[in-house]
């Protein structure tokens, strides 16, 4: 079944809303300007629920570093809003994987528009980051899974604390460290990273049915992180 969150040419679609919404999933209230996807029966999700908030934003205007990025993300989506004026919706840019973006960069590095905007993502990040907290997060990210690949919990950390502009906001139980939002954060993470989830949603599979087809593999990753026993077949190791 093919998510109504995309477009005949397969492409996700992520709006940016123009009214109060609230997540049919989680049921957080979003506020205006949420950024959500379209979900048969539940409507709007946050980007967190549509397994999307790992991904940043590239805003339209580069042709070329746009493109690139495409290229290299396994996962990509559409960010579109409503133009009251012109009474159809406009495109805004992409949201790609920061490690497609990053080497999409490197290859426009002689274009000073590409440099420029590179800054400016990176200087908004470090605004957004609160150092002593990714510290806490990670630090607990390594006692519940010990065996983790090095340096993997900050990783995950630099991801869950990202305040994502009003995109998505950090859960209160995300802020307390609670066990199960920790688990939740890197459950998230192995199923980017160390599963074929991304490829199945850009496939166009629905997002219910590629988590039940990746969870033996997630379930199986989470356990060596905890125990220490290695996953054959799991991306990454």
């Amino acid at each position: 079944m093919t998510s109504p969150s995309k477009k005949s040419t397969g492409e996700i679609l992520v709006f940016i809303s123009t009214q109060e919404s609230k997540c049919g999933e989680c049921k957080e209230d979003l506020g205006r300007s949420a950024w959500i996807t379209l979900q048969e029966n539940k409507g709007a999700l946050c980007l967190a629920c549509a397994d999307l908030d790992h991904l940043v934003f590239l805003a339209s205007g580069n042709a070329a570093l746009t493109r690139r990025a495409r290229k290299y993300s396994r996962l990509s989506a559409v960010v579109l809003k409503w133009s009251r004026a012109r009474k159809r919706y406009e495109r805004q840019g992409l949201l790609v994987e920061e490690a497609g973006l990053e080497q999409a960069e490197q290859e426009c590095v002689s274009d000073a528009e590409a440099r420029e905007a590179r800054r400016a993502r990176e200087a908004l990040r470090r605004a957004e980051l609160d150092e002593k907290y990714i510290a806490e997060f990670a630090a607990k990210v390594r006692e519940l899974f010990p065996h983790c690949p090095k340096n993997r919990e900050r990783v995950i950390a630099l991801h869950a604390c990202q305040k994502y502009s009003g995109r998505v906001g950090r859960s209160s139980a995300a802020k307390a460290l609670s066990e199960n939002a920790i688990r939740l954060a890197v459950a998230a993470h192995v199923r980017h990273s160390e599963t074929e989830y991304d490829d199945l949603l850009m496939n166009g599979w629905d997002r219910v049915e590629a988590r039940q087809h990746v969870q033996d593999k997630l379930s199986a990753v989470l356990d060596s992180w905890q125990q220490g026993r290695r996953v054959t077949g799991a991306m990454g190791w």
